[in-house]
């Protein structure tokens, strides 16, 4: 099961989308508010989270993020991943920044495991700004086959 975050910055941008389009004939070439105003929110990676029946394995987008940046904790059965990307922008003589849409922040996310992952044995790795988690069940949590005779 996992926690779902509500995003408060998508929702302000869907009502300007929709004030935009409403005044679009009173100000024609007037640009779109919501281009030009930054989200200031929390980042919420993408996740991708795959069950077998030896472990979860969960792959987390963090574009932009460097390695030693990304903080992970797995404490009661909550997955927290905690990660920043840091604008490299550089301001150099005569020069501007004309558009800006990449993304930086803090990306922050939970989800409940529950008691099921044995956390000793938990592994990551991170390449390409994609991090893959291997989160092992515990040994009592694993399903047990049993075979029944028939007399």
């Amino acid at each position: 099961m996992s926690t779902l975050i509500r995003n408060p910055a998508r929702e302000r941008v869907t009502r300007r989308v929709g004030d935009d389009f409403d005044n679009l004939f009173e100000g024609f070439f007037r640009p779109m508010r919501w281009l030009e105003e930054p989200v200031s929110e929390g980042l919420v990676p993408r996740l991708d989270v795959v069950e077998n029946d030896n472990e979860f394995i969960v792959h987390a987008e963090l574009p932009g993020v460097k390695k030693e940046d990304i903080h992970i904790t797995l404490e009661g059965g909550v997955l927290t991943l905690d990660a920043e990307s840091k604008s490299e922008t550089e301001e150099k003589e005569g020069s501007r920044v004309v558009r800006q849409e990449r993304r930086y922040g803090k990306y922050v996310r939970s989800m409940r495991l529950g008691k099921e992952v044995d956390e000793r044995k938990v592994k990551a790795n991170y390449k390409d700004g994609i991090l893959e988690l291997m989160l092992p069940k515990a040994e009592e949590v694993k399903p047990k086959k049993i075979n029944v005779d028939v007399s």
